[in-house]
């Protein structure tokens, strides 16, 4: 199961449009994760109606609108893989530790917010860990070099080939 991850896509404040090489990937995509800040409706309804399947929450930039058709946190089992979804999880220092304490339901976290990627795992005292994905964004840089988003698979209920995507610069 071929996944496309993306957060922070901010339309129409940080770009136009999606760009063509992150829309290319939606139409390949079993499943499309968007982790909030979407800040238009028009951005879910082109997303919802190029994937096949889309699993998003709304972000703190997100309004009324985007609040009354998506939660906070999304959750969904992917071929064995138990898979969620929220826009923010707090500062960079503890990460780990809060979100493996609060999702220990869970396999793999895709959260935003921050617009930088990140790829860690959360060791679990009991046993068992957590990975945390951020994708970045794939319209806003801020301070990074790059603006990015993620692929990855799911293959016998583990993620596998999560690669981080690099946008070429804007012309």
């Amino acid at each position: 199961m071929r996944l496309l991850l993306t957060s922070d896509t901010h339309l129409p404040k940080r770009a136009r449009r999606l760009p063509d090489e992150l829309m290319a990937r939606v139409a390949e995509a079993d499943v499309v994760v968007h982790a909030g800040d979407w800040v238009d409706t028009a951005t879910l309804d082109l997303l919802q109606e190029r994937s096949k399947r889309l699993i998003g929450v709304y972000g703190n930039n997100d309004g009324p609108g985007l609040r009354a058709r998506l939660p906070e946190v999304a959750r969904a089992e992917l071929g064995g893989l138990r898979l969620g979804v929220v826009h923010e999880t707090g500062p960079r220092q503890g990460r780990e530790k809060r979100c493996a304490e609060r999702f220990p339901d869970l396999d793999v976290l895709v959260f935003g917010h921050s617009h930088i990627p990140w790829d860690t795992t959360a060791e679990r005292p009991g046993g068992g860990s957590l990975r945390l994905l951020n994708p970045g964004s794939p319209t806003d840089r801020r301070a990074q070099p790059y603006r990015t988003f993620m692929t990855a698979v799911v293959e016998a209920g583990r993620l596998r080939e999560v690669v981080l995507h690099r946008l070429p610069p804007r012309r």
